[in-house]
């Protein structure tokens, strides 16, 4: 009657026994994967420009502030146009002054041509009438450029932007005085971007050999694929290091001029032990793992680490061997360890 019981028992007692942990876990391997020269580089915009004040004037209104998003043609800042209409009317009557000088001059031309027909007056009084035509001609020819400078002049009181961006600083505020040479705004193209690194010159070889490149964001875990990679032909003459720039996809998130970039240039294979790098905790100088061996035990070790391997991977250059798991939820895993102890 006991062997029944016993059985029974084991059969409730084995689930309990075999739970599984409530966090993943991943398992530490080799892989072939790129071996990379890292360098830190910079995030630069490729179309960045600041707009300045071409005239002077008061500035009347400002339709966009520092990160707003516009579009190519849109007013930035107007200009109070006052002066500038005031100019484009004065040279309206100067062009019709001109034109109805030029037109008085010619009538005497033609009469004088007449008269000379005739043998009424001599060729000298032809000729500077013919003369007087011609200065009334150039006369109005200058009348009317002064006219079309000024009204282009006043097209400047309204300042366009150039191309479509996004605005990283104003300079103004409404109510202030411009004046040529005044800086507005300054804004950039947030789908046109790249980062720049600087080379030392023993590391130029590999880079130009490089299968491919990568540029990780330290700050917030993202690592893209760089379009294409370019060596500026000219040197530092004070470090003796060469800017490479590194084309980053459209419309990447997230990602803005002057932000921390590295650049991580594929110069070979390696075999390397990797781990998730979420799997890592960093507690002020020490980096460890939690640890799970066969019998679902848990341990914290410290580790030491090489450099990425993209994809979310990280080198382990010391502290694990190869086919060992670690927890993929370092947080969890710590709560069931210090719930066992």
């Amino acid at each position: 009657m006991l062997k029944p019981v016993w059985i029974l028992l084991g059969v409730f007692l084995a689930p309990l026994a075999q739970a599984a942990l409530p966090f993943a876990t991943a398992t530490v391997e080799y892989r072939e994967v790129d071996q990379t020269y890292a360098a830190e580089a910079l995030v630069e915009a490729v179309r960045q420009s600041t707009v300045a004040a071409q005239i002077s004037g008061r500035i009347v209104e400002v339709h966009f502030d520092v990160g707003d998003t516009v579009q190519k043609g849109q007013v930035l800042v107007r200009i109070d146009e006052s002066e500038a209409r005031q100019a484009v009317a004065g040279s309206v009557a100067v062009v019709a002054q001109a034109r109805a000088n030029l037109q008085n001059i010619r009538l005497h031309y033609e009469r004088t041509k007449q008269l000379l027909a005739q043998k009424f007056v001599s060729q000298a009084a032809l000729d500077k009438a013919q003369s007087d035509y011609k200065a009334a001609e150039a006369q109005l020819a200058a009348a009317q450029a002064g006219a079309g400078q000024a009204a282009t002049t006043r097209g400047f009181t309204s300042v366009i932007a150039p191309y479509s961006g996004v605005v990283a600083v104003r300079h103004v505020e409404l109510g202030e005085m411009a004046s040529p040479g005044k800086a507005l705004m300054t804004g950039f193209d947030p789908r046109d971007l790249r980062v720049v690194a600087s080379i030392p010159q023993y590391k130029l070889a590999d880079v130009r050999r490089a299968a491919r490149a990568q540029v990780e964001f330290p700050s917030f875990n993202k690592w893209v694929t760089a379009k294409a990679v370019t060596l500026l032909p000219a040197a530092d003459v004070k470090t003796h290091t060469t800017r490479v720039r590194l084309d980053l996809p459209e419309d990447i998130r997230d990602v803005y001029p002057g932000m921390f970039a590295r650049a991580h240039f594929a110069v070979g294979r390696a075999k390397k032990l990797l781990l998730p790098a979420q799997s890592v905790v960093r507690r002020s100088e020490v980096t460890a793992v939690y640890v799970v061996d066969e019998k679902e035990g848990i341990s914290f070790r410290q580790i030491r680490l090489g450099e990425p391997a993209g994809d979310g991977l990280v080198e382990v250059l010391a502290g694990l061997s190869a086919g060992e798991k670690v927890a993929l939820e370092p947080v969890k895993a710590g709560m069931v360890l210090k719930g066992k102890q």
